[in-house]
């Protein structure tokens, strides 16, 4: 039997103040650094001031260790997604498949709409995929190169292939979190999109204007001779060819075809290394063992490309830079970021420090605007304090669902604000698993795009401003009575 004392709404503020100070020492004495370890240790000692709290109100330490590995394994799928990510950039690079993307995005893309096209392109390919994950990882990356060449920062860059990203991962039927929130709220999956168009399609509207605006005022332009020499450098070490693109297609297939992440992400590293044989023969005798022949070398460049450093020398050092892959070695540090966070996360849970803040927010909530903006503020802070994009849908949701029954709105209206606030700024949260995944991929900090994911800023004003309002706000169906019997029986 559990005697513990629930925790004040004070103590439940202790650890996150806590975290927020440390990271603010962090960002100002490690700067971009700060993801090299520093802010894992901040992570975990909240989780030691969490835990402190928590046993001095009685919690037994067993519930929260406990705590600690259903968080940790609750991240288990994204942790090996993350490994499979570097594994199939790893052989995407010597395949050429990621230098051909580059090559013939430079002959199509110019500057003026470059963030404009790239914030669409990555629309479509989530929305294909239901991925924001794969598409950062395929055509994000590629785009991240295409982009600096054309005179870019990196956050505006990185801002608009993650607010295209996000729009696919709400909008999705595909999508984990598009099936994930209505199944919380008590609604069905086609009701949930369409609902959710009246705020989205705003929202990425807006983001693709802002966008556009940005290509054409920016100052950055593209160095015509440095794309040329570039494009001449990837062209001698690699064979450019549009076949190459028959592997990221194949993968983006297997995820429409709902292949699971892991396989499809490991079939696509595995047919990248192929390709790599078929056509970057040259690639692979560079870099071989002295001396290996040429089943062995392409045997054990294959396998170092997809678990440690491989880069390729071209003369060019943009393209030097461009041209290397840290493989499943290259994301230990994001995978270890992520472990500290959810270990912060399952205390916070475990100790009910979580439930005392959704609680406080709760409180303030009595009108519908405000019921849906502390729906939208509660995900953000589920998203800031518990680590993970799920926790930040499924808790909320569990909290809200009776208290918008009870006011006489449809469920619908309850997931629409779970996906405009939970999904979208998971992102912009450093530690958080989305975050950390984004910044680790790309190599851009996640507060160096944050001021330019649009979309995902744009997206929880969206949805309170529709609360307060009053627009495209359901009001709960009126059930007859053969329907009533028929919910009665169902339950």
């Amino acid at each position: 039997m559990n005697t513990a004392k629930q925790p004040s709404i004070i103590q439940a503020f202790i650890p996150l103040f806590f975290l927020v100070g440390l990271l603010a020492l962090n960002v100002a004495f490690y700067g971009d650094n700060s993801l090299g370890g520093a802010n894992q240790m901040a992570l975990l000692l909240s989780a030691g001031v969490a835990t402190i709290v928590a046993l001095y109100n009685g919690e037994k330490w067993e519930k929260l260790f406990d705590g600690i590995v259903a968080s940790i394994g609750s991240a288990l799928p994204a942790l090996i997604i993350l490994l499979m990510i570097g594994a199939l950039a790893g052989t995407w690079l010597i395949s050429g498949v990621v230098p051909a993307m580059i090559y013939y995005g430079l002959e199509i893309l110019t500057p003026k709409i470059f963030l404009f096209a790239t914030c669409i392109v990555c629309a479509i390919v989530s929305l294909a995929t239901g991925s924001s994950w794969t598409t950062v990882a395929t055509v994000g990356v590629a785009l991240m190169g295409i982009g600096r060449i054309l005179g870019f920062s990196d956050g505006m860059i990185a801002g608009a292939i993650i607010s295209g990203a996000y729009f696919g991962d709400k909008m999705s039927p595909l999508s984990d979190t598009t099936n994930l929130a209505p199944a919380m709220a008590g609604t069905d999956l086609i009701t949930h999109i369409k609902h959710m168009m009246w705020t989205t399609v705003p929202s990425i509207t807006i983001a693709a204007l802002l966008f556009l605006i940005l290509g054409f005022t920016s100052s950055s332009g593209a160095n015509i001779e440095g794309v040329e020499a570039l494009q001449t450098a990837i062209s001698s070490k690699f064979d450019v060819s549009l076949w190459l693109f028959l592997v990221p297609l194949a993968v983006i297939a297997l995820i429409v075809k709902k292949v699971p992440a892991v396989p499809a992400l490991l079939i696509g590293a595995l047919l990248g290394a192929l390709f790599a044989v078929l056509f970057q023969p040259n690639v692979i005798e560079s870099l071989a063992v002295e001396g290996a022949g040429f089943w062995k070398a392409a045997y054990m460049v294959s396998i170092d490309a997809m678990t440690t450093d491989v880069a390729i020398t071209s003369g060019n050092a943009v393209a030097d830079e461009l041209l290397t892959s840290g493989g499943m070695n290259g994301m230990l540090g994001t995978i270890w970021l992520i472990i500290c966070a959810m270990i912060f996360g399952g205390v916070m849970e475990a100790s009910g420090m979580l439930e005392r803040l959704a609680q406080s927010i709760l409180k303030l909530a009595q009108s519908t605007g405000s019921l849906i903006a502390s729906t939208a503020g509660t995900c953000i802070v589920f998203n800031t304090t518990a680590s993970d994009q799920y926790l930040a849908i499924v808790v909320p949701g569990r909290m809200f669902a009776k208290e918008y029954e009870k006011r006489g709105l449809a469920p619908e209206n309850l997931s629409r604000a779970l996906e405009d606030s939970g999904t979208v700024t998971s992102a912009l949260v450093p530690w958080n698993t989305c975050g950390a995944y984004h910044a680790g991929v790309l190599g851009v900090a996640t507060g160096t795009y944050l001021p330019f994911a649009f979309f995902n800023i744009i997206s929880p004003l969206m949805t309170v401003l529709y609360g307060y309002m009053g627009w495209k706000i359901n009001a709960l169906k009126k059930l007859n009575s053969s329907e009533r019997s028929l919910s009665m029986k169902s339950k």
